[in-house]
């Protein structure tokens, strides 16, 4: 069987280093002055077990950082309990998001009642008070330290709320300088708890729990100046399913179209439900931004026509020569908060495309402008170009290059930026040609290449990051979107 160029993509990465300078091609910005932090998955097997899923492997942390035009580099796995497990036996300890681990019948039992689900955070980075912290869907971050990327234990939120699984794309509001997230809590009458948490604390506060009965899979979630939104896609679960079926996490869930989505609106402040409305039904992994206008909530989520992109992640998928068509559409939703269950639905772009960015700092929850992400150039590629979707022209720009697959284009605007594209997009780009990935600089303007920053090695394909710029004092957050 032929095998896909971009596999390397998928293979793990054993060596963990450290590097001071270096080689670059063109020019670094001289003005970035900070670092950009990656998180994905890079051991896809252990012992004689392998993971399933590209969202199932080991969270390995990823350090470009940049002073005068110089760029150093440092990598190391995260040790979550699920990695220090997995290694002191030598095989998969933790329920994954589509991997079990290898259960002797007495162990089986025990899991229905004592069930360990993952803290294998290998899906995002957030920085809470001082501390960094590394996020995955189970409610158990994990600090590391930003210069050495040691791992330095769970993160404790000082709080009672409980929960199964959470988010780890929470939203910041700059004006109440609060994060804010969700739990969902599995019982015989399941809830999703919405919290806020402020910037320099560790506690939690509940803002409104909303009662389910059968939970819908949600990676993320909106926010606007006022509102939360939560989007129940019609992919959910029988909690009692989940617990006894002896299936991996997302087999248990089943697509019911017939659902549509459930988008509900609550206020940040008082957590009253301002409205909930249905949709036709979509799947998507990624909201984008969200705002009020003209008494609607606006939603832009990455939109699939259902959940089978899923399917399409599996690693024996990805490693063979079929045909991808992993990526969505970004989709405009517009619910009336005053009445009125319909939804009006527009497509915004028909450029495939997912891991959307924005300018995160200045225009969370308002209306925006550009939005960048991934895409194909080559039908049926894995994600081989970076785009650029203008939601005002309607037109867009793109990058790509033979043989080079790009990850989550992060923006980094210049000091005192008067627009959304007055800045610089890092990604990065695994050379499939040279087995070997390279940090990518571009102009966020016009898509300009401006360097490459070679790596000492292949970089497993990750999900996100963040750029954290140098300080005089602690490091803020209001930073990390910038």
């Amino acid at each position: 069987m032929n095998h896909s160029p971009y596999r390397l993509g998928f293979t793990t990465l054993g060596t963990e280093t450290r590097i001071d300078d270096l080689p670059v091609q063109g020019a670094v910005p001289t003005w970035l002055q900070g670092t950009l932090f990656r998180n994905g998955p890079a051991k896809f097997e252990v012992g004689g077990q392998r993971y399933n899923h590209w969202f199932d492997g080991l969270a390995m942390l990823h350090r470009f950082a940049f002073s005068d035009g110089r760029v150093s580099y440092a990598n190391r796995f995260l040790h979550s309990r699920a990695y220090q497990e997995a290694m002191a036996l030598g095989r998969i300890s933790r329920r994954e998001f589509a991997t079990n681990p290898v259960r002797t019948p007495l162990q089986r039992v025990a899991d229905l009642f004592f069930s360990k689900f993952t803290d294998n955070c290998s899906v995002n980075i957030s920085k809470f008070g001082d501390e960094l912290v590394a996020l995955t869907e189970t409610p158990r971050p994990f600090r590391f330290d930003p210069e050495t990327l040691e791992t330095l234990g769970a993160y404790d939120y000082q709080d009672g709320l409980t929960g199964h699984v959470s988010t780890a794309h929470l939203h910041f509001d700059f004006q109440r300088m609060r994060h804010y997230g969700y739990l969902l809590e599995f019982g015989l009458q399941s809830r999703y708890h919405l919290y806020s948490m402020a910037a320099d604390a560790g506690r939690r506060v509940r803002v409104a729990t909303l009662p389910v009965r059968k939970p819908a899979y949600m990676h993320s979630f909106g926010m606007t100046e006022r509102y939360l939104v939560l989007t129940e896609f019609p992919l959910v679960v029988n909690p009692l399913k989940l617990r006894f079926s002896g299936k991996s996490f997302i087999r248990n869930y089943d697509w019911e179209p017939e659902r549509g989505i459930h988008f509900h609106v609550i206020d940040k402040e008082t957590g009253r439900l301002m409205t909930s409305a249905r949709s036709m039904p979509y799947f998507g992994f990624h909201h984008v931004n969200a705002f009020e206008e003209d008494g609607e909530v606006v939603v832009d989520i990455v939109t699939y026509p259902d959940a089978s992109v899923i399917d399409l992640l599996y690693l024996d998928r990805l490693r063979s020569d079929q045909p991808l068509t992993a990526l969505g559409k970004l989709t405009r939703f517009r619910i009336n908060l005053y009445g009125g269950e319909n939804v009006a639905i527009e497509t915004l772009s028909e450029t495939p495309m997912d891991f959307p960015r924005f300018d995160y700092r200045n225009r969370a929850g308002h209306p925006y402008r550009y939005v960048y992400g991934v895409g194909s150039e080559i039908t049926g590629n894995f994600n081989d170009k970076l785009v650029k979707l203008d939601l005002e022209g309607r037109q867009h720009a793109s990058w790509h290059r033979n043989g080079c697959y790009p990850g989550e284009p992060v923006l980094v605007l210049v000091p005192d930026a008067l627009k959304e594209d007055d800045g610089i997009i890092l990604s990065v780009v695994l050379d499939a040609r040279k087995e070997t990935s390279f940090l990518l600089i571009l102009t966020a303007s016009g898509y300009e290449e401006l360097a490459r920053v070679e790596a000492p090695h292949a970089i497993p394909f990750g999900f996100h990051g963040n750029y954290l710029k140098e300080g005089n004092g602690p490091l803020s957050f209001r930073t990390l979107h910038s």
